[in-house]
């Protein structure tokens, strides 16, 4: 009895699911494929009546349809005709001008075709023959140098902004529906990004501080120290917009709108092997590559320098800044002394350097020496004055 009962409940919950829903001509919906047959596509939308989809919106320049029975598309409902529910993926050509002013209410999308550059963008021909104006800034996310190149003769997407004078004055837009579509990427992102995961992207601006990568639906910025294992200087070297890279995310804040990735971090890591190649006491030939008030930097491998204390570059003399006696890209032979591969440093000395002690040091010692001896000498004054005191008073005593 109780099985039954479950059954029963379970017939209510598929009916429930399937009871009219009220559609709003533009409302965009989920629909399942449940059927394909000359140039209609039968979709199922959770109504009485099936759904209809003309099918050449789904069919490839091939004549290839893009779509198979249990597929899942999302769909934009226009009206009902007689039983059937009329929708569409977009507005395509051939479009009356009541349609088009419908997709201007319900912020369907239309097909458009790039026909001409006039000023400020382009005249688009959507519905076969209706003329719109689309402004250069309204075309796509990112900007050309030479847009006519980059658009004339595309067939696009747009929503309309503007419908004006029964359809004789529309204003289009391409950007919009990118940043829906990048809007409803994003938020697909959330689910499926994490920190230390490695995805593509391109190359879209590269600045003195670091190069901005976009791995569609977020832009972020690659810093200037994730670009190698060596010190960059000019990221032009390595990098150029429009370049496709691998890169590892570092951090992800949606609330900010702030997200940093890695290049290097797709790269060996040069200080695995650093000390296996470069024990301690090992004698090498470097490149000095940078020189700073305590010291000089020598590279000895892709992305791995060492450094050279100020204190041992003047070869028994003091110095007050390497460049006294190195200049950069300059060969050097040195010595390892130590290496810490945790915090990827490595101790240098000149391969010739002997260790002594500066003038400095010599100084300090001889004065620590004078103090002690200038110490010694008082106590025995003290010492001395206080015997003859305690002399004068046993004399004194006697007396």
């Amino acid at each position: 009895m109780e099985e039954t009962f479950d059954s029963f409940e379970a017939l209510l919950n598929q009916q429930e699911e399937k009871k009219i829903k009220k559609l709003i001509p533009g409302q965009r919906i989920k629909a399942d494929v449940v059927g394909i047959s000359g140039e209609s596509v039968f979709l199922d939308v959770g109504a009485k009546s099936e759904g209809v989809l003309n099918s050449s919106e789904v069919t490839d320049q091939e004549g290839n349809l893009s779509v198979k029975i249990g597929d899942k598309i999302e769909v934009y409902y226009i009206r009902s005709h007689g039983t059937e529910l009329m929708f569409t993926t977009r507005v395509g050509s051939g479009s009356a001008p009541d349609h088009l002013e419908e997709a201007y209410r319900s912020q369907i999308p239309v097909e458009g075709v790039v026909k001409e550059e006039i000023k400020g963008g382009f005249e688009i021909t959507v519905g076969g023959k209706t003329r719109a104006f689309c402004p250069y800034s309204q075309m796509g996310l990112k900007r050309y140098d030479n847009p006519a190149e980059q658009y004339l003769g595309r067939t696009l997407t747009f929503l309309i902004t503007k419908f004006e004078e029964n359809g004789r004055n529309l204003v289009v837009s391409a950007r919009a529906i990118l940043e829906i579509e990048r809007e409803r990427f994003r938020e697909e992102l959330k689910n499926s990004l994490h920190e230390g995961q490695t995805v593509e992207g391109e190359i879209t601006s590269i600045q003195p501080f670091g190069a901005f990568i976009d791995i569609g639906g977020i832009e972020g910025l690659i810093p200037v120290s994730e670009i190698g294992w060596s010190r960059v200087e000019k990221i032009e070297e390595y990098l150029s917009v429009g370049q496709k890279v691998s890169a590892v995310i570092k951090s992800l804040d949606w609330n900010k709108d702030r997200f940093s990735f890695s290049l290097k971090e797709t790269l060996e890591n040069p200080w695995e092997k650093a000390e296996q190649n470069l024990p301690p006491g090992t004698t090498v030939s470097g490149k000095v590559v940078r020189l700073a008030p305590f010291g000089a930097f020598i590279n000895l491998a892709e992305g791995v320098d060492g450094l050279v204390h100020i204190s041992k570059l003047g070869n028994g003399r003091r110095i007050h800044h390497p460049r006294e006696v190195l200049e950069v890209g300059q060969d050097y032979e040195v010595k390892i002394e130590s290496i810490d591969r945790e915090n990827q440093k490595i101790s240098l000395s000149p391969a010739d350097y002997v260790a002594q002690q500066d003038e400095e040091t010599i100084e300090k010692d001889e004065y620590q020496n004078y103090k002690k001896q200038q110490k010694k000498e008082k106590q025995a004054t003290s010492m001395g004055s206080l015997g003859e005191l305690l002399q004068a008073k046993l004399a004194e005593k006697k007396r």
